[in-house]
């Protein structure tokens, strides 16, 4: 991987599993915002552009020592899809049942001390259902007609008009949901003091804080992998046909 500045975040996060890694770290949005160069990135976050290159080469370094990793831009989007299903949408899918009585346990103990838990649980509520439901349309829509499109593309055979007319439909409504979860996931974090629990905090509120953190950077790298690979390739095959 060549790391320059210009380059965007979402072209390194591409280029490399490990910058994804590298950038929740330091805590720069390489999913919904991607866009921006990577020293934009570094100056919206107001971190040195030197130490964060240092820090890129080196997770390249040590993934290429590492096991190979796979590269989602050139393996089958069956396969990424089975992926995002058993891995991402798996674990979401069972923090939201374990957090959401996490929650209620830490609010009913500190939360008159600690208003900002309140915030927390009911942002972590609207977030849950909205991301139930968003899943349940990827899987029962989206993601069966991706499969489809790509084994008639193998097959050579024309893929049938789906029923929202392109992919690029119900793909919009998905990044749309996407940018409505980062939005929420940000709101935690600032309120959360960035998942620093406070000197009173119990085991639950420790647990709880290091769970959301973990929750987050799971939903990261989740929607990268449906934002900037999966949805790309899919509208990219479909304009093939």
């Amino acid at each position: 991987m060549s790391v320059t500045t210009e380059k965007t975040v979402r072209e390194l996060a591409l280029e490399s599993p490990a910058a994804t890694r590298v950038f929740e770290k330091l805590g720069i949005d390489y999913c919904c915002g991607g866009n921006q160069s990577l020293e934009q990135a570094c100056r919206a976050a107001n971190l040195p552009v030197d130490q964060v290159l240092d820090s890129l080469e080196m997770a390249e370094q040590t993934t290429r020592t590492k096991q190979k990793v796979h590269d989602w831009q050139r393996e089958p989007l069956g396969d990424l899809v089975a992926h995002i299903k058993d891995t991402h949408h798996k674990y979401t899918r069972e923090e939201i049942a374990r957090l959401g009585p996490l929650l209620e346990k830490v609010c009913s103990v500190h939360g008159k001390n600690h208003p900002e838990l309140l915030h927390i649980r009911a942002t972590f509520a609207g977030l849950a259902q909205e991301l139930t439901m968003h899943m349940m349309k990827e899987e029962m829509v989206l993601f069966p007609y991706i499969i489809r499109m790509e084994e008639a593309v193998i097959q050579s055979e024309p893929i049938l008009p789906p029923p929202f007319g392109s992919v690029q439909n119900p793909v919009s409504m998905m990044e749309h949901e996407h940018e409505s979860a980062g939005n929420a996931l940000r709101s935690m974090r600032k309120a959360s003091d960035g998942y620093m629990p406070p000197t009173d905090a119990c085991i639950s509120y420790q647990t709880l804080y290091k769970a959301l953190s973990e929750f987050e950077a799971d939903l990261h790298e989740h929607i990268h992998l449906e934002n900037n690979i999966l949805f790309p390739r899919a509208i990219a095959m479909e304009q093939t046909q």
